[in-house]
């Protein structure tokens, strides 16, 4: 399979940056906003203490103080972007904790201070897929109407065995279901995985991978597992240091994924990092920058791109 012309870059992969550029004919950037939700798996009402890699400060801008509005914080990211990256376009990107975790009428308030700014061409609400009744599914869908929603879910794994051992709080089926309820809405959807989380191997994530490829998912986010002080994860580590993936185990894997990858599959991050204060491993991970120059070395070398063995399934 040769490499898609609608890309439109010279990357191996189908990047964000591309498909703005496609979509929009212009700079778009995501904006963070943390509009102070919490999270089910933290505040007792699926569990408590959230999964075990995640750090339950929030944003920075909550640990400076009283948030500031939804408004006040696209304002300060947009004429950042405006100056220094020449930006033309926003999305205002609903990031911190759950995003769906409220009654409808307070997301239709956040939502719609958000889309009422101009310049901001539409949304993305990271949530997890047992935060999605119908009506707020309903609201998402009429907003994706006249502009251009992502729906993020968390997933991390398709290994029920992974997800309790991650304190996850949902189960493979729950995410299965959330993506048939939400698919033919008009929305966009984004599906976050971690590779290297414990007990898990390459053929693992390959698996949830070729899962993902099967199923209406319009983007994906790679992450690599993170270690950080003061999370469950942080506090085992610290007590005994254990066995993590190598930079190159992490690259070759994220390279294979995206071998299987549909072409049409928009590669939205293919690593993470932390707050530098609360970092503790892997110190490869520190230097995004050189993970994905990694991952772009190693598809150069296998002469490889997102897709080329992709199979899609027959119904």
């Amino acid at each position: 399979m040769a490499k898609p012309d609608f890309w439109n870059n010279r990357k191996r992969y189908y990047d964000l940056k591309s498909y703005w550029l496609n979509r929009f004919g212009c700079r778009v950037y995501k904006l963070s906003v943390d509009a102070g939700f919490t999270c089910p798996n933290r505040d007792g009402s699926v569990a408590a203490g959230g999964c075990i890699y995640c750090d339950g400060r929030g944003s920075r801008l909550r640990m400076e103080g009283p948030l500031p509005s939804v408004t006040d914080q696209l304002l300060r990211g947009m004429n950042y972007y405006r100056e220094h990256r020449k930006a033309a376009r926003y999305i205002a990107y609903f990031q911190t904790f759950t995003n769906t975790y409220a009654p409808p009428e307070r997301l239709r308030l956040l939502y719609g201070e958000a889309l009422a700014l101009p310049d901001v061409a539409g949304l993305s609400v990271g949530t997890r897929p047992d935060c999605l009744p119908d009506e707020t599914l309903d609201l998402l869908e009429e907003l994706a109407q006249n502009r251009h929603v992502w729906l993020e879910l968390g997933l991390q794994s398709i290994h029920d065995r992974t997800l309790v051992r991650i304190n996850r709080g949902h189960s493979a089926e729950r995410f299965l279901e959330a993506v048939e309820r939400a698919s033919g809405r008009s929305l966009h959807l984004c599906v976050h995985i971690i590779a290297g989380l414990p007990g898990e191997t390459r053929e693992d994530v390959l698996e949830t991978a070729r899962t993902l490829a099967a199923l209406p998912v319009d983007g994906i986010k790679i992450h690599c597992l993170l270690v950080l002080s003061g999370t469950p994860l942080g506090t085992l580590y610290e007590r005994e240091p254990f066995p993590l993936w190598s930079r190159e185990e992490y690259v070759a894997t994220v390279c294979d994924v995206l071998e299987i990858l549909p072409p049409k599959m928009v590669i939205q991050r293919l690593t993470a990092d932390g707050y530098r204060d609360i970092f503790l491993a892997p110190e490869w991970a520190v230097n995004k920058m050189a993970v994905l120059g990694a991952i772009d070395r190693e598809l150069e070398r296998r002469d490889a791109h997102q897709g080329i063995r992709f199979e899609e399934r027959k119904t």
